[in-house]
């Protein structure tokens, strides 16, 4: 009897002390940054024979502060409004990025790396940066 007595009386305590906690939610302002811009398929090169090419692209927004504490979200749209977030593969080509302060660089390529890719086409590129303050 005891027994039972003493788990009641832990369960009553455990109830008790979990409901009397409180949930804050923290809402920050929204202060994203949404970029939009065009990569011309001459803007890709390769330097491996075509099978990885690069598009290098200017992004004066993406300070010092942005490139350390700021999420980066890259999206191609091939086809009218339609975005495919990247990392993606698209018809075969698999497309990544990385970045920098300043400059974005977005990559294709087959799937494995080691076969020739086709110029990527012009596309649509929107970047967007979140803020994480």
């Amino acid at each position: 009897m005891k027994k039972i007595l003493s788990i009641l009386c832990v369960a009553v305590v455990v109830l008790l002390t979990a409901s009397s906690c409180k949930k804050e939610t923290v809402v920050a302002p929204n202060n994203n940054l949404t970029i939009l811009t065009t990569v011309n398929s001459s803007s890709w090169v390769s330097s491996d024979n075509g099978k990885t090419y690069s598009a290098e692209v200017s992004l004066p927004e993406l300070d010092d502060y942005a490139n350390d504490h700021a999420g980066v979200l890259v999206y191609l749209s091939f086809t009218d409004g339609v975005w495919e977030q990247v990392p993606e593969v698209y018809n075969g080509t698999s497309f990544s990025y990385t970045h920098n302060a300043g400059k974005l660089v977005l990559y294709a390529q087959t799937y494995d790396g080691q076969q020739t890719t086709p110029r990527p086409d012009n596309a649509d590129l929107k970047i967007v940066l979140v803020d994480s303050n």
